[in-house]
């Protein structure tokens, strides 16, 4: 995902507007050497308290103004089962100063089901107690102390928050009032089987600085009216996304510049290119030019008190088909805490006793409640379905209402992302049996298993489903190590035949430990998988899980083959690319099993159930292709940062990795050079002068040349060029129309002028001298007073700009081009080149890009190279965090919260999977935003329907084909082509098995019957050029077919058995 460009600072209200000491110490080192890299941002003191390598993927959630509010904000967990261990662990995780685990209660069976940090002899022990040591190794920076006294109100007072889990509802209002009298925030958070609560109040003045954490919109302006409100035009290459409501502020506005120094202004949306801003009525006249950027204004929010909020609550819906659910289950959680202060206990599983009590004191709570409150009718199944399971611990709901809770006391702690105002119900009753008669209170009863609050909810006879499950899990990072957390807490493959494998061929790094939860510092460089197989097996002994180290993928087919895949029982990935993904979601849909696939990204997830015969495949829908930049943008007029930014990288492969690759192949292959004589236009002149500069004329001998290359580099890029650019287009140039050239989207640049004080100059050139001196082998440096003195001896020629350089201005003007290489130039140059032989012993090391080594000086040359572009078209720079996420493209933005709350809705899915639903609004996809926060469930679609003939089919489809005859012998093209023919009336018109042609109606009639009568197989071999692993029991083959009337008809595709 990009950003928006950065916008200049500018005073809000209530903001410091004087100058920080910043200012004054970058002017401080103009006249000496700087002593480290600095990218062109000035370096903040407080940064440097977080550690970035460990907290990097959230940084780019939070930012570093949120991390640092987390680092001063110490939290209260009270309650320490099953729900209170999850909040406590995505805290940690999180960074915040301190978290104090409180609980006077003992572990018991039923806790097992879910608290992934109790073992069976810790039975009876403190359940804070046992769990602190362990909760304390996920976070060195986070102390982690135990409490089991009673919750007063001195104790409380040193809390910037408060989590009150499984706590009775007496016990809530008592701290809820003081907390809110005295300014403490406080989250209550309980689940009960499949029902889950949450509560927040975070005073009456809580400071919301950033609603959504999206990137500040920008968008250039073409237009302003001088009006009462004023209207704003935007450029119609692009919708500006404002919203009403939205503050903006105005940059580089000419004519009408009172726009340039105004607060932020408050707009309505007009249309997608226009909004309205003050009275401008009395300002200069607008003429041209301007930014205008979306500014995040701090917000005041209040909140009421637990017990105001009680009888007047406001809801966050989480699923709008259960529109009414959130009234009727406040209701519901009233009289259940009734039921238990009166009881001492939960109702029995699925007792009708106890359900019918439990309906009784809801009818009881719903008279007394104000009118807005009271529900008409009361929902009695909906509440007795509450007290059936509400015995239950169940780790799916736990880890989904736990990291909804976790992000609360985030956004308490930091002001960012908008809280939950302030009731949140939610409740996976679709989990039941569709057969809701298995279900009995025999089946329920607990008999002292560590599966005991799972038996409750769904009896015994899915706990033994799910222990004979043989499942395949796709990844053990941030999501591979939530699902194997979970599977061991429901028992899956934990019994008698079954299985997990799970398979990632990464190691781990330390930015990995902020989220992927199974790993330890100590665990750092170790196999993901191993090291995740062996943490889960601590959390349950009884899993049978196995590791492998393994890309899944073509390559590795010969062992994730047919009679692996047939043995599974279902498929879950937690990757983090689209290839991986469509490839499994393939192998899935061929052998007809389920999948569960999610993925997040910063703060929203996303979850999809893919059932054979019953939903589409993941691969069935895709999402719409990223906007690419224009290459004459990104080459000569960039006008934001993530232009200059993917030009630093494009630079970095095409100086560092490209060259290298080139004149390794060269040196290699002896074909290289007449294959390059066979590309297009003046590719082939391109690539051999290419091939000269870097064995013979750029050749570097010393660390000096080096230097001296990267120094005349960085005159050739911000000062030369820009020359040359600037005289085929003076700034004061106008197009056919009249307008100036420089205008719109086009930023008018300038040369800069090297000197050896500036930091950013230095910075370029020592990460480029570095980077090329790897290329060829040669020791760098990192002395940058040395360096400073040898670019004292460099001397640089003047440049004058040439005539005749042709610069294109669009890319369709660029495509419209039609260039052929002069033969004479070329000629020349492949003679200059020094031959293989001269060089033998000799090769080159290309670099591939590594963003999170801060060592290796590639972020430093993308920092200091696209900062320098920004400064040629006056492009506010991007600090060193911002341009890793842009550059970096991979970077995927994580935090533990989401990862926990959205392989919850996973296994809840799995439940469902495990028994079998057959029926399509059973499942629910899911798609949330905790930032906003915003839920969205919805029914899987069904596979689209095709027809050929009277016969309907889907994916899920196929013709299947026995290779073999009863003879023994394989079926050849001629009676394979007559068996559709004969059996489905079909005539095939082509046949192809992945990117070989095997058979055409076009074909050449010599090739066609040499080919009619080969058998299948050998035909494969043939055109494919790859013989057939022994491990291959089945071909896919596509065609194309025609019906008895001739018509082109679409049919599925072929699997063909040969073993």
């Amino acid at each position: 995902m990009s950003s928006s460009p950065l916008a200049k600072k500018c005073c809000v209200p209530g903001s410091d507007p004087t100058p920080s000491s910043d200012c004054s110490s970058a002017c401080s080192v103009m006249f000496k050497v700087p002593s480290g890299p600095t990218n062109g941002m000035p370096k903040k003191e407080s940064e440097t308290d977080i550690d970035e390598a460990l907290y990097s993927r959230q940084l780019y959630v939070l930012g570093h103004e949120a991390m640092k509010h987390l680092q001063t904000s110490s939290v209260l967990v009270s309650g320490l089962r099953g729900l209170g261990v999850e909040i406590a662990k995505n805290l940690i995780l999180g960074g915040v100063k301190a978290v104090i685990l409180h609980d006077q209660g003992t572990a018991q069976w039923a806790d097992l089901s879910s608290q992934f940090y109790l073992r069976e002899e810790d039975i009876g022990k403190n359940r804070a107690e046992v769990s602190q040591p362990r909760l304390a190794e996920l976070n060195s920076y986070v102390p982690v102390t135990t409490y089991t006294g009673a919750l007063t109100e001195e104790f409380l007072s040193g809390f910037q928050v408060v989590v009150l889990t499984n706590t009775p509802l007496e016990d809530q209002l008592q701290v809820g009032e003081f907390c809110h009298s005295h300014g403490i925030k406080l989250v209550v958070a309980d689940t009960r089987g499949l029902f889950g609560q949450l509560f927040c109040d975070f005073g009456e003045e809580m400071i919301l600085t950033d609603s959504n954490g999206e990137q500040p919109l920008s968008a250039m302006v073409s237009m302003v009216t001088k009006d009462s409100p004023g209207v704003v035009t935007c450029l119609d290459d692009a919708r500006h996304g404002f919203e009403s409501g939205d503050f903006v502020s105005f940059t580089e506005v000419q004519g009408m510049n009172e726009l340039n120094d105004t607060y932020p202004i408050e707009i309505t949306v007009l249309g997608p290119y226009t909004f309205s801003i003050c009275d401008t009525s009395s300002f200069s006249e607008y003429t041209r030019g301007g930014i205008v950027s979306q500014v995040k204004v701090p917000k005041k929010i209040s909140f009421k008190s637990l017990l105001v909020s009680l009888a007047e609550p406001d809801f966050v819906v989480t699923d709008f088909s259960k529109f009414s659910r959130p009234g009727q289950l406040h209701i519901g959680f009233q009289a259940l805490h009734r039921f238990c202060a009166q009881h001492g206990r939960s109702p029995r599983p699925h007792n009708e006793e106890d359900a019918t009590a439990l309906v009784a004191l809801a009818q009881a709570v719903n008279a007394r409640a104000l009118p807005v409150v009271q529900q008409d009718p009361l929902d009695e199944d909906l509440i007795r379905k509450l007290s059936y399971v509400a015995a239950g611990d169940l780790a799916p709901i736990n880890a989904f209402i736990g990291g909804l809770a976790a992000q609360e006391v985030m956004k308490a702690c930091s002001g960012k992302f908008t809280p939950i105002m302030q009731w949140l119900y939610f409740d996976a009753l679709e989990c039941l049996p569709e057969d809701r008669q298995a279900l009995t209170e025999d089946r329920c009863r607990p008999c002292q298993s560590r599966y005991d609050g799972q038996v409750a909810v769904f009896g015994s006879d899915l706990q033994e489903k799910l222990g004979k499950q043989n499942y395949f899990l796709v990844g053990a990072g941030a999501i591979g190590c939530e699902l194997l957390k979970n599977f061991a807490m429901i028992g899956l493959g934990c019994g008698e035949n079954g299985a997990i494998t799970v398979t990632d061929m990464d190691t781990i790094e330390k930015s990995n430990l902020n989220r992927q939860f199974l790993f330890r510092p100590w665990d750092v460089t170790k196999m993901k998988s191993d090291t995740a197989v062996a943490a889960v097996r601590q959390i349950n002994p009884y899993i049978r899980v196995m590791s492998h180290q393994n890309r899944v993928g073509p390559d590795t087919e010969h062992i994730y083959d047919d009679s692996f895949f047939q043995n599974l029982d279902g498929i879950a990935t937690a990757l983090d690319n689209m290839d991986a993904r469509m490839y499994v979601d393939r192998r899935c849909v061929y052998y007809r099993k389920p999948l569960l696939e999610s993925g997040t990204l910063g703060t929203k997830g996303n979850v999809q159930v893919v059932i054979p015969f019953l939903t589409e495949s993941y691969n069935s829908s895709q999402d719409p292709p990223e906007k690419s930049i224009p290459i004459c943008t990104l080459k000569n007029f960039p006008n934001a940062i993530e232009h200059t930014l993917q030009w630093a990288r494009d630079e970095f492969e095409g100086l560092f990795k490209h060259p290298a690759e080139n004149v390794n192949q060269y040196l290699t292959d002896s074909k290289f050079v007449e294959q390059t004589l066979r590309l297009a236009g003046t590719q082939p002149l391109e690539m051999l002068e290419a091939l000269q500069r870097t064995l013979v004329l750029q050749r570097p001998q010393t660390w000096a040349d080096c230097v001296t290359w990267a120094y005349h580099h960085w005159h050739t890029q911000y000062s030369n060029n820009i020359c040359q650019l600037l005289h085929n287009f003076p700034p004061d140039q106008l197009t056919s129309s009249g307008a100036l050239f420089w205008s719109g989207p086009k930023r008018c640049p300038h040369p800069l002028i090297f000197s050896v004080n500036n930091p950013l100059h230095l910075d370029y050139v020592m990460a480029a001298a570095n980077l090329f001196a790897q290329t060829y082998g040669l020791m760098g440096s990192q002395d940058r007073a040395a360096v400073a003195i040898l670019l004292q001896s460099v001397d640089i020629p003047e440049f004058t700009p040439k005539s005749g350089v042709k610069i294109h201005v669009s890319d369709r003007e660029l495509q419209n081009t039609s260039a052929s290489a002069d033969d004479n130039r070329l000629q020349e140059v492949r003679a200059m080149l020094p031959s293989p032989e001269k060089l033998r012993g000799f090769k080159m090391y290309p670099i591939n890009f590594e963003k999170d080594d801060n060592t290796n000086f590639h972020m430093d040359f993308i920092v200091a190279a696209s900062n320098l572009r920004a400064e040629n078209y006056n492009i506010p720079p991007a600090d060193r965090h911002k341009s890793k996420l842009i550059a970096g493209k991979i970077i995927i933005p994580a935090i533990a919260t989401t990862t926990a709350a959205i392989v919850g809705l996973v296994c809840l899915e799995l439940y469902k999977v495990v028994q079998g639903y057959r029926q399509l609004k059973s499942y629910k996809n899911s798609f949330m935003n905790l930032a906003l926060p915003f839920f969205s469930f919805s029914e899987p679609l069904a596979p689209p329907r095709h027809q050929y003939y009277n016969q309907e089919w889907t994916l899920w489809d196929r013709f299947e084909v026995q290779g073999i005859q009863p003879n023994g012998k394989e079926m050849t093209l001629r009676q394979f082509l007559d068996y559709f023919k004969t059996e489905h009336k079909l005539e095939i018109t082509m046949l192809s098995q992945g990117v070989s042609m095997l058979y055409s109606f076009f074909m050449p009639a010599t090739k066609l019957k040499e080919r009619l009568d080969q058998p299948m197989t050998e035909i494969v071999t043939h055109v494919s050029k790859r013989k057939l692993g022994h491990h291959v029991r089945a071909l896919v083959l596509e065609l194309c077919c025609n019906d008895d009337t001739g018509e082109d008809v679409e049919v599925p595709y072929v699997r063909y058995t040969i073993r």
